[in-house]
C-alpha cells in the first residue's frame, strides 16, 4: 500500500513527552529536542495544529524550553498518565475537535509511550507518521525495537525534511523560505 504524502490541510503534529527528566537519560537528547523544535516552529509558521503531551509533569518536568519557546499559544498542552496519550481522558476529544487525519509524531520514549499512541491512533483509523530522527528511547535496543513494532503496526517512516517539504508541496509556496531555513 502506498502512502499518502502529508497534507498541510489534513495534518497535526504531536509532540509526546520530551520533559526534562525523561531527557537526562536519553542518549539522543539534543538531536530530539532540536528536531521536534523545527517540528513545533513550523507548525507555528504554517499555521498547523499542535498537541504536546507531558506524562505526569509534577514527577518529571514540563516539556523542554526549547521546544515550548518554538509553539504557538494555539498549541494544546495535555497532561497524562496513561501511556498511551488515546488512552487519557479527553484525548481523543481535542483530536475529534482538530479534524485532521494524518499524525505526525516525534517524542520519547519510543518503545513506550511513542508505541501505544502510535498503536491506538492507527486502531482509530488515522494516518501515522513516525519521525524518526525525532523519537528516542534510553537504550539503543529498545528504541530498535520500539520503531520496528511502530513499523509493523502500520506507521509511515518519516524524518523531518520529509515531513517539511510534504507540507510545503513546492519552492514557490509561501513560507518556502522561512522553513528552508530552519534546516540549513
Amino acid at each position: 500500500m502506498i502512502s499518502a504524502l502529508l497534507n498541510q490541510n489534513n495534518t497535526i503534529f504531536l509532540i509526546i513527552d520530551i520533559q526534562e527528566k525523561l531527557l537526562k537519560a536519553q542518549p539522543k537528547a539534543e538531536t530530539i529536542v532540536k528536531k521536534s523544535s523545527i517540528l513545533a516552529q513550523s507548525a507555528k509558521i504554517l499555521g498547523m495544529p499542535v498537541i504536546v503531551t507531558e506524562q505526569y509533569p509534577q514527577g518529571l518536568g514540563s516539556t523542554h524550553q526549547d521546544i515550548k519557546s518554538n509553539l504557538d499559544e494555539s498549541a494544546i498542552i495535555f497532561e497524562k498518565t496513561s501511556f498511551s496519550c488515546v488512552q487519557q481522558e479527553n484525548f481523543m476529544e481535542i483530536l475529534k475537535k482538530l479534524n485532521k487525519k494524518q499524525v505526525v509524531v516525534c517524542g520519547i520514549e519510543t518503545h513506550v509511550c511513542v508505541h501505544q499512541t502510535v498503536n491506538d491512533l492507527l486502531k482509530k483509523d488515522f494516518q501515522v507518521y513516525i519521525v524518526q530522527d525525532a523519537v528516542g528511547s534510553r537504550n539503543a535496543f529498545e528504541h530498535k525495537l520500539g520503531i520496528q513494532r511502530i513499523l509493523n503496526d502500520g506507521a509511515v517512516p518519516t524524518c523531518v525534511e520529509m515531513v517539511l517539504f510534504e507540507l510545503l508541496q513546492k519552492a514557490k509556496h509561501p513560507h518556502f523560505k522561512e522553513i528552508q531555513a530552519l534546516i540549513k
